[in-house]
This record gives C-alpha cells, structure tokens and sequence, in this order.
C-alpha cells in the first residue's frame, strides 16, 4: 500500500508542477523575446549614427585639404580638382570603415547568439541522471572552463 501512496504522490506533484514548470518557460520566453527587440533597436540607432560616418569624414578631409591649400596659395582651379579628388577618396575610406564597422557588428551579434543557446539536457540511461550537452557554439569559453576543472583535480 505504501508503494501504491507513493506513486499517488509522484504522480500530483507531477500534475500540479507541470504547469508551474510551463509557465516559466513561457515567462522566459518573453523575456528573450523583450531582450531581442531590445537589441534590435539598439541596433538601429548604431546603424543611423554608422549611417553618417562617411559624409563626417569626407567633410573633414576635404575642409583640412581647402585649409591648407589656401595657406600654400594654390590656383582655383588646381585646388578644386585636388579637392573633389580628397573629397572622393574620403568618401569610399568612410564607407569602408563603415563597412568594417557593420561587419564587427554582425560578428558580435553572431557570437552572442552562440553563446546564448540554451544548453540541452540529455538523460543519461545507465545511471538515470541528467547530463547537460554544450551547445556547438560553446567553443572556447567551454574549453577553458574544462581545463579549469581539469586543473582544479589535479591540484586537489
């Protein structure tokens, strides 16, 4: 009778735990969500500021050029050709910066992605416990977390 009770009990601990357990999963699950648009607009005010990177730059370059050809007394027409061609080339150097910027960007937000996975559990049948499995981005955080533990055994 004993064993009979004690399954009873399991089994509503079970039942009233499950959707308990349901809606902290759903909880967490608009809690990513907020996180995620979050970021994404925190992403599009960088990418509007990125945006006028290129135009500050050749201004710049193009008001240092005038400033100091005026200084050195150029010709007119000498000092416009020499400007629209610093101009230019000032404008493609702040699209590429811009560029490598967004690159940065998009590898950063991969990464974090990665490394925000959730780790899978995986039950471990000869012994009946839980295993937790490394997502495939864990990479080196995992293998230094590892050779930590590693050490930690040895040591002790």
């Amino acid at each position: 009778m004993k064993k009979e009770e004690q399954e009873e009990l399991e089994q509503e601990a079970l039942e009233q735990g499950e959707p308990e357990f349901i809606t902290d999963i759903a909880e967490l699950e608009r809690e990513k969500a907020r996180e995620r648009e979050l970021e994404e607009k925190k992403a599009a005010i960088r990418a509007k500021k990125r945006k006028m990177i290129p135009p500050f730059v050749m201004l710049f370059a193009g008001a240092v050029t005038s400033i100091t050809m005026f200084m050195l007394h150029y010709k007119s027409k000498d000092m416009l050709v020499i400007l629209l061609l610093v101009l230019i080339a000032f404008f493609i150097a702040g699209e590429v910066l811009k560029w490598m910027l967004d690159r940065f960007e998009a590898q950063i937000e991969k990464e974090r992605r990665e490394a925000g996975e959730v780790y899978e559990k995986e039950l471990d049948e000869a012994s009946g416990t839980e295993k937790f499995k490394e997502p495939k981005g864990a990479g080196k955080a995992a293998q230094e977390k590892q050779l930590s533990r590693d050490d930690e055994e040895l040591i002790f």
